[in-house]
């Protein structure tokens, strides 16, 4: 996973995306991905979801928004299929960015 903030001459700029490797890849044709990257949602990206949803890892929410903020962008299909512990570790990526910044400010950094 990547840094939680990018630091530049005194300012932290927030993180806007987060690499997640899976621990079973994903076969998609003759390729396999190993790697995903989750970036943070626009308010679009979470259309046709709630966020209490969302907030409580949902899955039904999580493949509605995750096709929307992945890259390679997943199938709900391949999130169907996928591992719990991948789909979790996705799932956390994307809470981490509904959170308000006075709660990520407050967390321990890694």
């Amino acid at each position: 996973m990547k840094d939680d903030a990018i630091t530049t001459e005194n300012t932290e700029l927030p993180k806007t995306e987060a690499t997640v490797k899976l621990d079973n890849p994903l076969l998609r044709g003759a390729n396999t991905i190993t790697e995903i990257i989750v970036r943070k949602p626009q308010s679009g990206a979470l259309r046709g979801t709630r966020l209490q949803a969302l907030m409580d890892m949902d899955v039904d929410s999580m493949m509605i928004v995750l096709p929307r903020v992945t890259t390679p962008s997943l199938t709900k299909t391949e999130i169907m299929l996928m591992e719990p512990a991948d789909l979790l570790q996705l799932s956390i990526e994307l809470v981490s960015f509904l959170l308000p910044k006075s709660v990520t400010l407050d967390s321990p950094q890694n």
